[in-house]
């Protein structure tokens, strides 16, 4: 397998949806907190990368393997496998290699911080491979945006707080002479989920968007995804009022002070988002302007990402 397959079929153009999470959560565990643990962040950026490289090499697996229609946009230039002609040997154990690497530095991960990284870790996993994997896919049911969004969003950005500060008392597992005790502070752990929000619609919308382009072929190859139960126009609905939530969301935090004040500007990304919204809409082609999800997505979040990392600098020199 050349580099380039390689790249294709992990997808790699698709990574910043779990790098972006990942970023705002350091950046938001500095502001917040004042804590950045280097070799924490490194270790999970390694695990995370890898993980989410496996769960795409094995969705184009799968793919692969049940496609009923061999023709179409969707099956002879998206997947690698059959673009380059991959034999399935090489891709299993590519996947295999990927997904030791995300289990070797998760378990190394968790040998630093503690069981709640491990615990959070083994069902993130679980679900990212049954994601593609198993008798009934999560992907192939009207369930992928939601699981996409949570754990994307919301899961990846919380870790990602969490491994700096997990001597904070944020979580606790404890487990001794056969007692699990867990604890939780609710309140910061609800605050980082609404930090969360704008990141969980956008990457449920990169998958709406993505299941809405495909819903023709996706009834053929057996995918019932949300689009098929609630149909194409209310998916596009669907669309546009996850983007607003997450506006509202950006507003919501600026009232109560859990973000810097200079997030008001991130609200200025609604002017060209509002304008993907209405492109999408009008034509709903994977090919045209499937990208536009991503490109909302990118605005919303990496604005997020940037200005906090602006105010973080600047508090580091006063």
């Amino acid at each position: 397998m050349s580099f380039r397959s390689f790249l294709k079929l992990v997808e790699i153009q698709t990574k910043i949806a779990s790098v972006i999470p990942f970023l705002l959560g350091t950046f938001y565990s500095l502001y917040r907190y004042g804590k950045f643990r280097f070799e924490n962040f490194i270790i999970m950026f390694i695990s995370l990368l890898a993980f989410d490289m496996t769960t795409t090499a094995i969705n184009n697996y799968i793919d692969f393997k049940k496609a009923r229609k061999k023709e179409g946009y969707g099956y002879e230039k998206h997947n690698a496998i059959v673009r380059d002609n991959l034999r399935e040997s090489t891709v299993l154990t590519t996947i295999y290699i990927l997904l030791s690497i995300a289990i070797v530095f998760g378990i190394i991960l968790t040998l630093r911080t503690n069981l709640v990284v491990l615990l959070i870790g083994v069902i993130s996993f679980m679900v990212g491979i049954f994601y593609s994997f198993g008798p009934i896919p999560i992907s192939r049911m009207p369930l992928g945006e939601l699981f996409s969004g949570v754990f994307m969003g919301f899961i990846i950005m919380f870790l990602s707080i969490y491994i700096h500060v997990y001597d904070q008392n944020l979580i606790t597992l404890t487990f001794q002479s056969g007692i699990i005790n867990l604890s939780i502070n609710i309140v910061e752990v609800f605050n980082i989920f609404l930090i969360s929000i704008p990141a969980v619609v956008g990457i449920a919308n990169i998958m709406l968007a993505n299941n809405i382009c495909d819903v023709e072929d996706d009834i053929v190859n057996g995918r019932h995804t949300l689009v098929y139960y609630i149909g194409k126009e209310r998916a596009l609905v669907l669309f546009k009022i996850l983007y607003y939530i997450g506006y509202i969301d950006i507003a919501i935090l600026l009232a109560l002070k859990l973000v810097p004040t200079a997030l008001l500007i991130v609200l200025l990304t609604f002017i060209p988002v509002r304008k993907n919204i209405g492109l999408f809409h009008s034509n709903p082609v994977k090919s045209e302007t499937f990208v536009l999800s991503v490109k909302n997505f990118i605005m919303m979040n990496l604005s997020q990402i940037i200005l906090i990392a602006i105010v973080v600098a600047f508090k580091g020199f006063m």
